[in-house]
């Protein structure tokens, strides 16, 4: 039986579990998802098969833990990204510039997106696209989804945009586009470029996505 490391069971399983997200985290990030399985999430923090599968029934069902412990955490960030602490208001549309203004706004959303990329959790996008997902497990990532885009959606509206859901998705288009093109393995096309300039590129393709 696994020594008791908490001061309760309860707090045991919660530290129990979260280490082994960790595990699983890093395994996906750095094998990929062929490697991940319970046993080898186990052996990361030297748990017995038999313990782990009381947290993961399969690799699809880390998989899903994963996700919803990422992309919460990521709609965090991009909402604390988009609507900075002490900002009175934003300057309302056809004005983009200033202190406080959707612009400004919405690239601060754009490089928290964009951050993402490089994250270990970026890898369960190639992941959840390489496993056959139930049309349940999909409908919920498409949920998580939606929160992400969300925030722009939100503020977008308040700046007095029509049809912010679908200029929200639009300019997400433009974000997943430039995060392809900072992923270490992808082709950075004739001309070579750094990541700065990429994401520079990428957020003044943002900008006039949202005009």
């Amino acid at each position: 039986m696994p020594r008791i490391t908490a001061a309760t069971v309860a707090d045991h399983r919660a530290k129990q579990h979260a280490a082994l997200l960790d595990a699983a985290r890093d395994i996906l990030a750095t094998e990929g998802v062929a490697a991940l399985t319970p046993a080898a999430v186990g052996a990361r923090i030297g748990l017995a098969r038999s313990s782990v599968y009381r947290y993961f029934a399969s690799t699809a069902d880390i998989l899903a833990q994963l996700t919803e412990d990422a992309f919460p955490r990521w709609a965090d960030r991009l909402r604390a990204a988009i609507t900075p602490t002490g900002t009175p208001g934003i300057t309302p549309a056809g004005s983009p510039h200033g202190a406080g203004s959707l612009r400004d706004r919405v690239r601060a959303y754009g490089r928290a997106a964009l951050d993402f990329v490089g994250s270990p959790d970026y890898a369960l996008i190639p992941a959840l696209q390489a496993i056959g997902l139930s049309p349940e497990c999909r409908n919920r990532v498409d949920e998580l989804h939606g929160e992400l885009v969300a925030p722009l959606a939100e503020v977008l509206d308040e700046a007095g945009y029509d049809h912010c859901d679908l200029r929200a998705e639009l300019a997400w288009g433009v974000l997943r586009a430039g995060a392809r093109r900072l992923m270490p393995d992808h082709p950075r096309g004739r001309t070579p470029m750094t990541d700065a300039e990429i994401i520079e590129i990428t957020l003044d393709a943002l900008d006039r996505v949202l005009r």
